[in-house]
């Protein structure tokens, strides 16, 4: 059945199919995954029978699968891409998530389709259209603050989905094409270079240097915590954590704080509701900040703010501990009132302010405010009164580097007799019933009390299964004795019953009819910006009324200097420059104009210009020419399974 805003989603990354079900371990109502190919993340790919298997795993709580099938295709790759989505369909994928319209015009079967936000969502004209097209969820642009979110809600119908959590692109999705221009290496192809997390240095107009070896296009990480309810209240239904590309503690650790987080708005909301089954418990507390993070913002979410960025490093340097005391011939005594453990990872910036990792070893306190590290090897440049950050807690990643969370679906257990046995009914949370029979002896109980205990104990025994017993109900006309593997035996065939009931009644997210006669497309020409590049993509827009279409950047037909990255984030805010902020402030308005800037890495320059009205930076560049020498990309067959 078609969701509604009512039931909100916590949807997790899966950066293979185990890491999806630790997901759902920890929580999460769905989890995207990458398939073979065409997915945004190209290192990152699964066989349709490991995702069949994490289709079959989730199901089991019914949350759903999601395969991030959101590339732009070239014209040789849509006889395999249709193919694939047949496959995924197969096997069971709930929804893909989609940035080609090409896609839409391939003969496809039902399958639920998601805009990714490589569709660049950022007008309420744009989530209209795609919610006219057939598309069942909206993954917004990460910059959108939540009025416009609202806005966005109010005139769609489609579910909404938001990135509460991970990395942060600096440019809108789908409008990055630096690393194409450069390396051939295409971000709408999955493929990207990560140009934004170099240092550069920084010019302004006239020449003067502003920064040096800085990451200026580095963001801090997304962090949403504090804005659930905000999100909730605006229309937003599906919350989305960021990393494919993570590692397993960082899934386990974010899924289970935003599953904790949004438990919490449940049980204060009870007109919404999850949108899958089952409770997660844990043997650790979710701390975000102790797994991968450039330290955290809520970016645009409440308006523009100046401190999103992670210009001194795009690494994880962990959680301030002090500074150096002293440095011995093996060890480093720092002042700080974090209690270390031998096996912490500690780092400090350098003398030409690049991370160092170092591994601690032992750690003795010496006092109530210094500790005395021994580390692997001693770094020969650190000094007194550096300071030190912990970037691994080897307590706290022992706890994940174990099973780590349970989830279990609370069942209400009904025991009673039949005219010659007994009977067992299991009911779920979603009022689906199993019942298993046996025949049997009534013998009464010697021990009513003893009997009674007993029949409790071993219906609740429900172990290894999905289920926890929530009551235990026993309809008797008086206490029976019954062996205890006759009652094992009943729960056991119950149990059995009520898993495949459960799969019976699990239902796929339908495909949406888009709307008749074909909606309109918001403009009626489209620049490179489209990412239209192939004849089915082009077709689509043609039916709804677009009459020119450039090709996309990657067709390598947009040779002069463009925008190869179009940001909200911006340079000259965050330097104190702005013309909009200059406006009324006595002896600067007037003074400070949106001249270009330059950024500078290597021998490559590139030029700032500024559109202070949408509060846009766009980074000009054009393709290099080498890179219009590369063969256009080949057509790929799928196999179910690899092939003798």
């Amino acid at each position: 059945m078609q969701k509604t805003r009512k039931h909100l989603e916590l949807l997790a990354p899966a950066k293979n199919a185990d890491f999806g079900i630790e997901a759902i371990h920890h929580g999460a109502d769905a989890v995207y995954i990458g398939g073979p190919a065409f997915g945004a993340r190209a290192k990152a790919p699964n066989t349709v029978q490991d995702i069949a298997r994490l289709v079959q795993h989730a199901h089991r709580f019914h949350a759903e699968v999601f395969v991030a099938l959101n590339t732009i295709f070239h014209d040789n790759e849509l006889e395999g891409v249709r193919q694939l989505v047949h496959q995924l369909y197969d096997c069971g994928v709930d929804a893909l998530i989609v940035q080609d319209m090409g896609l839409l015009a391939l003969d496809l079967p039902p399958i639920q389709l998601h805009a990714s936000t490589q569709t660049d969502i950022r007008t309420v004209e744009k989530a209209q259209f795609l919610d006219q097209v057939g598309f069942s969820q909206l993954v917004l642009a990460r910059e959108l603050d939540i009025a416009t979110v609202k806005k966005i809600a109010d005139a769609t119908s489609a579910n909404l989905e938001y990135f509460i959590h991970g990395a942060l692109c600096v440019a809108f999705s789908g409008q990055c094409f630096i690393s194409h221009a450069h390396t051939g290496r295409s971000a709408n192809r999955g493929e990207c270079s990560q140009e934004c997390r170099l240092p550069y240095t920084l010019e302004d107009q006239k020449g003067r240097i502003l920064g040096k070896d800085k990451h200026y296009l580095s963001m801090k990480d997304n962090d949403q915590s504090a804005n659930l309810r905000a999100l909730i209240a605006a229309g937003v239904s599906s919350f989305k954590i960021e990393g494919r590309y993570k590692d397993l503690p960082y899934v386990k650790n974010a899924t289970a704080h935003y599953r904790q987080l949004l438990d919490e708005i449940l049980e204060e909301m009870p007109e919404y509701s999850k949108s899958s089954d089952g409770d997660a418990s844990y043997t650790f507390s979710p701390q975000p900040e102790k797994t991968f993070n450039r330290s955290a913002t809520d970016y645009f979410a409440n308006g523009r703010q100046a401190d999103i960025g992670a210009f001194d490093t795009p690494k994880f340097s962990g959680e301030a501990l002090g500074t150096v005391r002293k440095v011995g011939k093996d060890f480093i005594d720092v002042t700080t009132e974090v209690v270390l453990h031998n096996g912490d990872g500690v780092c400090y910036f350098d003398v030409h302010k690049s991370l160092v990792g170092l591994r601690v070893n032992t750690v003795q306190t010496l006092d109530q405010h210094t500790q005395r590290l021994f580390p692997n090897e001693m770094p020969a440049d650190i000094r007194n009164n550096t300071q030190l950050y912990r970037n691994r807690d080897h307590g706290f990643m022992r706890l994940l580097e174990k099973p780590s969370a349970s989830r279990k679906i609370a069942i209400d257990v009904a025991l009673y007799e039949t005219h010659d046995g007994f009977a067992l009914t299991l009911t779920d949370t979603r009022g689906l019933s199993a019942t298993a029979q046996c025949q049997a002896d009534k013998q009464a109980a010697v021990d009513a009390i003893k009997a009674e205990n007993a029949l409790r104990e071993h219906l609740a025994k429900l172990g290894n299964t999905d289920f926890v017993a929530n009551e235990v109900s026993l309809q008797l006309t008086q206490w029976w004795f019954l062996p205890a593997s006759l009652v094992n035996q009943l729960r056991r065939d119950a149990v059995e019953q009520l898993v495949a009931i459960r799969a019976m009644a699990y239902e796929r997210p339908p495909l949406r009819a888009a709307v008749e006669p074909p909606a309109l497309y918001p403009q009626d020409s489209l620049s490179y910006l489209a990412n239209v590049y192939n004849h089915k993509a082009r077709a689509f827009y043609h039916k709804h009324g677009v009459k020119l279409i450039e090709s996309a950047y990657e067709a390598n037909e947009t040779l002069d200097e463009v925008p190869v990255m179009i940001t909200k984030h911006c340079l000259r805010f965050s330097h104190g420059l702005c013309p909009k902020e200059a406006k009324g402030v006595i002896g600067v308005q007037g003074t400070v104009t949106a001249e270009p800037m330059t950024l500078i890495s290597g021998n490559d320059r590139y030029t700032l210009k500024f559109d202070c009205k949408p509060c846009e930076m766009h980074v000009m560049g054009k393709v290099r020419k080498h890179i219009l020498q590369i063969a256009p990309p080949q057509a790929i067959t799928f196999f179910d399974k690899r092939p003798a």
